[in-house]
């Protein structure tokens, strides 16, 4: 009783965010019955003034509210026929241009999981280069045991972002729910099936093992192909 009040509550902070950054301009009313249509104007009279268009302020609330969320923009900015053509363009900037952690957080994970210090492990280590929702690269350098030195990506998890989406994901079920609930015509959309593969597909993406064997795979596959690199 007590979670679900929780993600409750967390699921009004989720509508109260995207109703302030204006990304539920992006609903239709038409397609709505006419106590949504009436709920919808309301809402919306939360809405920050000045405010960019309804597929900019999309991505901006949900990078407001988190990884998790940035992720579930990622995955409709796949899907233009749920969001449409503008908003889907507009979410592919979640896909690699999300803010970084700091630095110096990235540091203590580097050096907590190998139990070293950042320049035991590194001739250098850089700042991040590419950002998203689940992790961000480094650029670093190594020493071989040749004594050459070596160019590295080094891809560090966000903190926390594990027990952050499982909360979340309990937060977009509940809400996938009350959609088909206010609005069965929704249904058409399969809000509830389109949660359940995201948390799969996010699980399996957060465990960097696969992401390495589908890169050793790929490398095989293409070792005589002149076309292809595939870093190691």
């Amino acid at each position: 009783m007590i979670a679900a009040a929780v993600n409750l509550f967390r699921g009004a902070h989720v509508g109260f965010v995207l109703a302030r950054e204006g990304a539920l301009a992006l609903v239709d009313a038409s397609e709505l019955p006419p106590h949504l249509r009436l709920g919808l104007r309301i809402v919306r009279l939360l809405e920050r003034p000045g405010l960019g268009t309804g597929a900019a302020r999309l991505s901006a609330g949900l990078t407001r509210l988190g990884p998790s969320y940035v992720k579930f923009g990622q995955f409709l900015a796949t899907r233009p026929d749920i969001v449409g053509m503008s908003a889907a363009r507009d979410l592919e900037m979640l896909q690699d241009r999300v803010p970084p952690f700091p630095q110096a957080v990235a540091v203590k994970v580097v050096e907590a999981a190998f139990g070293k210090p950042i320049s035991a492990l590194f001739v250098a280590f850089g700042e991040p280069v590419a950002a998203a929702s689940i992790a961000q690269v480094h650029k670093a350098v190594v020493h071989d045991a040749d004594g050459t030195q070596r160019t590295l990506a080094v891809k560090i998890m966000r903190p926390g972002v594990r027990e952050r989406f499982q909360r979340d994901v309990e937060v977009m079920r509940l809400l996938a729910r009350i959609v088909h609930v206010l609005s069965p015509q929704a249904e058409r959309l399969r809000p509830r099936d389109v949660v359940e593969i995201l948390a799969r597909s996010v699980t399996m993406e957060m465990d960097f093992r696969l992401e390495a064997a589908a890169a050793s795979e790929l490398a095989q596959n293409t070792a005589e192909d002149d076309d292809f690199r595939v870093p190691r």
